[in-house]
C-alpha cells in the first residue's frame, strides 16, 4: 500500500504488512539476478570500536543478495586501516575499504586539488563522494543503497525495504529515501529534523513565496536520514555538499534531475536509534550547531541558484517567522509526547531552538560573505572531463590498499 502527498510529490510506501526479513530477502535474491545491488558506508575509524558498527557488520555478513559494499574510512593511519581490514573481513560479500587517510587516495586528492575539482574539506561528504567514485569504476551494480555506521538498532530488513523500490524490475524508481519515527529511550528525538527543517521549510515559504520546490522537501517524512538509495548511474551526475548539509543536498539534485514520479520514500523501522550529537562541542562549535548552520546554508544556496533574492533583511523577517513557527511546533511535540507517555523536557526542546534561531542569522550571514563559495563537490561527470581516467586510476589505488602492501 502507498499514499501520496497532497499534490502527487512523491510516493509514500508505508512498513504496514511486516513482512519478514527472510521473505524479503527471498524476493530481493530473485531481483538481484535483473538489478545487482550495493551498498555505500561512510564511516569514521572511532566506529570500528563502538557496538553500533560491530552489530552491523553482523547483519550485513547474512545479506544474500549484495553483490558489492563499499566503506569509507576516514580518520584512519596505516594501522588503523589494517585493523579495519580485519575488521570487514568477516562479510563474505566482495567489499572494499576507501582508506581516505592513505598515501594513494590523498595523492590523487592533491592531483584534483590543483584543478579546483577536489571536495574543500574532510568530512561525510567527501567521503561519500570517493565512495560513488569508486562504485562506478567498479561497475558492479545497477542499484546502490547508502547509510550510516552508527545505528543502534539496525537490523538488515532496513536495508532490503530500502532496496526494494529500486530493485524491483517491474518498478521503476531511481530513487528511495528512508524514513522511521524517531523515538528512544521514552523520549522523542530528531530536534534537526522536528525543530530545525520542520519549521524553517514553512518560514522560507511564508518569506520567500511558494515553491514546489519547498513543497518537495516538505513532503519526506524525515529529510534529514542517512539512508537513500538510487540506480547507480543517478551517481555520475549529481553535485554533493562536502559538509552535514549532504542530505539535503542529494534531496535537491534529485529534484534537479529527475522527475518527482521517479522518487519514493520507504518506512524501513518501526524502531530507529543511533549516535546522538550534543547542540555544541566543548569549544562552542560542532555538534548540532555546525549541523544546523550547514544545513540552513544548503537550503539558501539551492533558493539562490532558483532565482530566490536572498538578503540581510529578508534573513532577519525568516529568522522571526522560524522562531514563530518552531514554538508552535514544540508545543505540538509536547502533547503529541504527552499522549504517548514520553518524556519532553521544555527547556532542552527550547535551548535547541534558540540555537537554530542562530543558526539561521549565522548561516545567513555567511551566504551573504562568501557568494562565490563553491557550493557542491563536482559531478563525477564532470571530473571525468578534466581527468579521463580518473576512476579507473581511484580503482586502481583502492585495489592497491586492500590487496597490497600500504
Amino acid at each position: 500500500m502507498s499514499d501520496f502527498y497532497q499534490n502527487g510529490v512523491i510516493t509514500n510506501f508505508h512498513n504496514l504488512t511486516h513482512r519478514s526479513v527472510e521473505s524479503l530477502e527471498k524476493e530481493m535474491v530473485r531481483f538481484s539476478r535483473k538489478r545487482k545491488m550495493g551498498l555505500i558506508l561512510p564511516s569514521l575509524f572511532s566506529e570500528l570500536e563502538g557496538p553500533a558498527l560491530d552489530n552491523i557488520v553482523n547483519e550485513l555478513a547474512k545479506v544474500p543478495y549484495l553483490e558489492e559494499i563499499v566503506i569509507g574510512l576516514d580518520r584512519a593511519d596505516r594501522d588503523q586501516f589494517l585493523f579495519a581490514r580485519e575488521f570487514f573481513s568477516r562479510l563474505p560479500q566482495r567489499h572494499r575499504i576507501l582508506w581516505n587517510d592513505g598515501p594513494r587516495l590523498k595523492a590523487l586528492d592533491a592531483e584534483l586539488d590543483k584543478e579546483g575539482l577536489s571536495p574543500s574539506q574532510p568530512g561525510k561528504g567527501r567521503n561519500v563522494w570517493f565512495c560513488t567514485g569508486y562504485t562506478l569504476a567498479s561497475d558492479r551494480t545497477q542499484c546502490v543503497a547508502l547509510h550510516d555506521c552508527d545505528i543502534v538498532t539496525y537490523e538488515r530488513g532496513m536495508l532490503a525495504r530500502l532496496l526494494y523500490p529500486l530493485a524491483n524490475p517491474s518498478f521503476q524508481y531511481e530513487f528511495c529515501k528512508g524514513f522511521y519515527a524517531r523515538v528512544a529511550d521514552g523520549k522523542l528525538n530528531g530536534r534537526v529534523g522536528r525543530l530545525l527543517v520542520g519549521p524553517l521549510l514553512r518560514s522560507l515559504q511564508k518569506v520567500y513565496g511558494h515553491s514546489e520546490y519547498l513543497d518537495y522537501l516538505t513532503s519526506f517524512r524525515y529529510p534529514l536520514s542517512g539512508e537513500f538509495a538510487m540506480r547507480t548511474h543517478v551517481l555520475n551526475g549529481i553535485k554533493i555538499p562536502g559538509d552535514w548539509g549532504l542530505e539535503i543536498g542529494v534531496l535537491s539534485e534529485i529534484y534537479r534531475n529527475y522527475t518527482t514520479r521517479q522518487t519514493c520514500q520507504v518506512e524501513i523501522a518501526d524502531n530507529y536509534d543511533h549516535k546522538h550529537q550534543p547542540l555544541a562541542e566543548d569549544d562552542g562549535t560542532g555538534g548540532l550547531k555546525r549541523m544546523s548552520n550547514d544545513i540552513v546554508q544548503s537550503l539558501l544556496r539551492k533558493l539562490a541558484t532558483m532565482g530566490v533574492p536572498l538578503t540581510s533583511d529578508s534573513f532577519r523577517v525568516l529568522k522571526a517567522t522560524y522562531y514563530r513557527n518552531a514554538l508552535d511546533m514544540m508545543e505540538i511535540y509536547n502533547h503529541e509526547a504527552t499522549m504517548n507517555g514520553l518524556k519532553f523536557d521544555q527547556h532542552i526542546e527550547e535551548a535547541a531552538v534558540e540555537m537554530f534561531t542562530q543558526a539561521i542569522l549565522d548561516a545567513g550571514q555567511a551566504f551573504i560573505e562568501r557568494p562565490n563559495e563553491k557550493p557542491f563537490i563536482p559531478s563525477w561527470s564532470r571530473v571525468q572531463s578534466a581527468f579521463p581516467d580518473i576512476l579507473q586510476r581511484i580503482y586502481q589505488a583502492v585495489e592497491e590498499d586492500n590487496d597490497g602492501k600500504v
